[in-house]
């Protein structure tokens, strides 16, 4: 748990870091999934510290992955949200209303319940069907992110968000399936699903923090790589709790992805100075200066 919660922290600080690199890149050709916009994020350093910070946190993820149940890892991972709000408030003089203060306290709050809650990790393997399911979804990911670019505006945000959330689910599950033994198997569905998912994932969430509001798209996201990969884990690799506290471990997830849900506007990329913004209480504060 302690290394889900530090993946939790790396993610978190990432995204404050990669929303004014995204933010502050040339806009691209409006397609959900711009391979060249994630190049040209690149060319900020803020994006290269956030990556750098996403690599730990992705190791710390592995090892939690090894060692807890899908969901709970999951529900940390959405409690990025609280670390990318604290960090917005501390580095960006983001202002919380006391709501948003609650919220990072009911995260905070439902991932206690989560940690008592816990079994181990499930000892199923995965049969060949699901390796192969996970990588036909994604392979779908790219797609459905090419198709959001030509809908509305906060059709386009959801289906963006989503499609990030079920790479990044897809790399949950994923490593599950993958043998460490021979985690290089390249005859293992598993192993292209995750590099595949992973990939797209990246790609659509750094098209939603370039192209305007995201906070849609960021509730999209938390949804996404929390819900499917948690029931994938209790039906298909046998994730259980601790005796007799499935109610705590099912509340305690409700809470901490409700908290995070709360939390979404700090997926929000920081608005151009001169703009106008729709962050709520603090908005002012986003408004950097993404050269600096």
């Amino acid at each position: 748990m302690i290394c889900a919660l530090g993946s939790a922290v790396c993610y978190g600080t990432a995204s404050v870091l990669q929303a004014v690199a995204a933010r502050a890149a040339e806009p691209g050709t409006g397609s959900g999934v711009d391979p060249a916009l994630l190049l040209r994020a690149l060319r900020q350093w803020r994006y290269a510290a956030g990556l750098a910070l996403d690599g730990l946190g992705f190791v710390l993820q592995i090892v939690a992955l090894r060692a807890l149940p899908i969901y709970a890892v999951g529900a940390a991972l959405a409690a990025s949200l609280a670390v990318t709000a604290v960090v917005a408030a501390r580095v960006l003089h983001v202002r919380l209303s006391s709501t948003e203060w609650a919220a990072v306290a009911v995260v905070c709050g439902g991932l206690a319940m989560l940690g008592l809650a816990s079994g181990a990790e499930g000892h199923r393997t995965g049969s060949a069907a699901l390796r192969w399911s996970l990588l036909a979804v994604a392979l779908a990911i790219p797609l459905a992110g090419a198709a959001a670019g030509r809908l509305p505006d906060r059709a386009r945000a959801l289906t963006l968000g989503l499609g990030s959330g079920f790479g990044f689910g897809v790399v949950e599950v994923a490593v599950r399936l993958i043998d460490p033994a021979a985690p290089l198997d390249p005859a293992n569905p598993a192993l292209w699903a995750l590099l595949l998912g992973g990939g797209a994932a990246f790609l659509l969430l750094t098209s939603a923090l370039q192209r305007g509001s995201v906070t849609t798209a960021t509730a999209g996201l938390v949804l996404g790589e929390t819900i499917g990969p948690a029931l994938v884990g209790v039906a298909w690799l046998g994730d259980r709790t601790r005796g007799g506290l499935e109610w705590l471990a099912i509340t305690g997830f409700a809470v901490a992805v409700a908290g995070a849900l709360t939390l979404a506007r700090f997926g929000e990329p920081p608005a151009p100075a001169g703009e106008g913004g729709e962050g709520g209480e603090g908005g002012e504060a986003w408004r950097v200066d993404a050269r600096e």
